[in-house]
């Protein structure tokens, strides 16, 4: 039997999911979580969060797999899996908040999944009184966090327009992965396609028809 090491599961984005596959289990979950509030001390369904957390994640993997459009790291779909050699790490970013950032590439692809840093395992709830320490899963959060003031300009970029946005966004997402220290992780990810494009610095690729790929995971998982 093989089992997953998760890193990083986002029980925001597999609620909101999971509400839409089986529209009862929000009510379900708010009369279970009524219950168990009146009955302290009494067995409960939410008395070990890990497991519950990981039967919604699977249902809702299971899901995306038989009716929805996943894809590869190649050719991604609305989602995309993957596994690949990754570093992350918590990237602190301009708006005095924060995210956990996945950097890789394959022979063909720039990757780079974006979230909340309260999704990874083990990490403390938010304190939502204190500034600086949020982050978001929106691919306009994600962009703002991995702006880098010091990337080199993009050259032909137009001077305005959603085409220089794009180049911008994917000058970002290319440069992001460069920035994160530490060894590689083989890992293995669900997530949703966000962006994806022509590598906007061919020179740097080390080969022609490179593409960049930004996404924000469902999941992600160690592999040994």
């Amino acid at each position: 039997m093989s089992f997953r090491y998760y890193l990083y599961v986002s029980d925001a984005k597999v609620d909101m999911l999971l509400s839409q596959i089986d529209p009862g289990y929000q009510r379900r979950r708010a009369a279970e979580f009524s219950v168990n509030l009146t009955v302290v001390g009494v067995k409960r369904s939410t008395e070990n969060p890990g497991t519950d957390r990981v039967a919604r994640l699977e249902r809702v993997a299971r899901y995306l797999d038989e009716h929805a459009d996943v894809g590869s790291v190649e050719e991604p779909g609305q989602f995309f899996r993957g596994l690949l050699p990754m570093r992350w790490g918590i990237v602190p970013t301009t708006d005095e908040q924060s995210l956990v950032y996945f950097g890789g590439r394959t022979e063909d692809t720039i990757v780079g999944l974006g979230g909340s840093p309260f999704h990874v395992i083990g990490a403390a709830p938010p304190e939502p009184t204190l500034r600086g320490f949020g982050g978001s899963s929106t691919m306009p959060a994600l962009l703002a966090g991995l702006v880098d003031d010091g990337a080199e300009p993009v050259p032909g970029t137009p001077d305005g327009g959603d085409d220089a946005a794009e180049v911008a966004a994917l000058a970002s997402v290319h440069q992001a992965g460069t920035r994160l220290r530490g060894p590689t992780q083989n890992v293995e990810f669900l997530a949703k396609r966000l962006l994806s494009g022509p590598s906007p610095y061919p020179e740097l690729d080390g080969r022609p028809g490179m593409t960049v790929l930004l996404g924000s995971p469902l999941y992600v998982a160690l592999v040994d």
